[in-house]
């Protein structure tokens, strides 16, 4: 998979994002390409270098906050694994809560469940039944957007568990494997689109 780039009036290439060029370019210049990761064919974008990098993590959270605003949300939730730094760092950067998303058998108490497929097998996620008071406002983040699945599977736990979708946000969209039709009428926010 190759970068989709877009070429400016002056031949520089240009990164396409959500939030603009600058936040974008961020990404793209810190995600490494990992060839078979998890397993043969499947090409991962390890974004571990940008969380890494203190100055570019911090720009990284303030564009998700810029872009949907401090008090458009009262809790962050987070997806396994690498959604829980996001989300931590922007309910820490907004003075909110936050709620992991986790893999089945994590969670210590009663939890809704959802098994939902993956581009290379299937996967279940769970949430404690009580993680949210009825109609909180919840922003939805985690790292990467391919298929949907993922995504689909928790929006619709924190929608089963009472909390109201406020957003969601990931850092890199891989947009050829249309996730974000699967999660139409719901809005999508990507820092880099690819």
């Amino acid at each position: 998979m190759a970068w989709r780039n877009l070429h400016d009036h002056d031949g520089g290439t240009v990164v396409d994002g959500d939030s603009g060029a600058e936040a974008a370019r961020r990404v793209a210049e810190l995600a490494l390409d990992v060839p078979d990761f998890p397993q043969q064919g499947i090409l991962f974008k390890d974004l571990t270098p940008l969380f890494a990098s203190g100055p570019d993590f911090a720009a990284t959270i303030d564009a998700i906050v810029a872009h949907h605003g401090p008090d458009s949300f009262d809790v962050v939730a987070g997806i396994e694994a690498r959604g829980f730094m996001i989300a931590s760092a922007i309910a820490y950067a907004t003075g909110v809560g936050v709620v992991p998303v986790r893999k089945v058998g994590k969670l210590p108490r009663q939890t809704l469940r959802a098994t939902y497929g993956l581009e290379y097998g299937q996967a279940t996620l769970e949430l404690h039944t009580d993680a949210f008071h009825p109609g909180q406002r919840v922003l939805v983040v985690d790292d990467v957007l391919a298929t949907g699945g993922t995504a689909e599977a928790t929006l619709n736990l924190i929608e089963e568990a009472g909390g109201v979708v406020a957003g969601f946000t990931v850092i890199l969209e891989l947009a050829f494997l249309e996730g974000r039709k699967r999660l139409k009428p719901r809005s999508v926010h990507a820092l880099l689109t690819v």
